[in-house]
């Protein structure tokens, strides 16, 4: 039995989550897997991003902006589709960008925030799928130290536990496009194939509204 892809209808997926829940691993095996592009948040490109992680406060708008702006750009180019991939799959929503303005900016910079985002947000593509991949501090603090990036090798509990609030908080009213909500904080969908095989079929499956991956006991890590 061939392994199960994304159909033609999921032209463009986005995964998204909290630092650290495996968006970029899973956007990577699901555009190999479907034979797509895969399109990747550029944070690395961030001037400010060490500077944030030292200093929130002073830095937080700044490194806002530039992420904006970096988003901005790569959305603008995503509104073209490519007839000849047949799907894309991006690790960050244009949307994300105003989750975290939410928790790191306040005041006269929030409402600056919101006047160039308003600007920018009617260019961005509507995803065909967008799969929320949720996770408990516990679980993300384990990854984020797996990964070993120096910036984030303080990184603060209370800000991820904030984060996670506001992705929920943000994804439980989320109605513009299909959404599947995943309990990833007890799945390996990287050392276990059939655990992403069955994410993939959950993922073809949604075509409207909201819909919930909880992996059985068999499919679980005894993290």
């Amino acid at each position: 039995m061939p392994a199960p892809t994304l159909p033609a209808h999921l032209g463009y997926v986005v995964v998204e989550g909290v630092i650290g829940a495996g968006k970029t691993t899973m956007a990577r095996m699901l555009a190999n897997r479907a034979g797509g592009r895969v399109v990747l948040e550029e944070f690395e490109e961030n001037p400010f991003l060490d500077r944030f992680y030292t200093d929130r406060d002073r830095w937080a708008f700044q490194t806002q902006l530039a992420f904006l702006a970096s988003r901005f750009k790569q959305q603008k180019a995503l509104a073209t589709r490519d007839l000849f991939v047949p799907h894309v799959v991006s690790d960050y929503s244009f949307d994300k960008d105003r989750i975290f303005a939410h928790v790191t900016l306040s005041g006269d910079e929030v409402r600056l925030y919101e006047t160039l985002y308003g600007i920018m947000e009617p260019a961005a593509p509507v995803p065909d799928l967008v799969v929320y991949l949720r996770s408990s501090v516990d679980r993300l603090l384990h990854n984020v130290a797996l990964r070993g990036r120096s910036y984030e090798s303080d990184m603060d509990r209370g800000y991820l536990a904030e984060l996670v609030e506001a992705y929920d908080q943000y994804f439980f009213h989320y109605t513009k496009s299909p959404l599947l909500i995943v309990d990833a904080s007890r799945i390996d969908f990287v050392g276990a194939p059939a655990t992403f095989d069955e994410l993939v079929r959950q993922m073809a499956s949604v075509r409207g509204g909201t819909a919930y991956f909880n992996p059985p006991d068999t499919m679980q890590l005894s993290f």
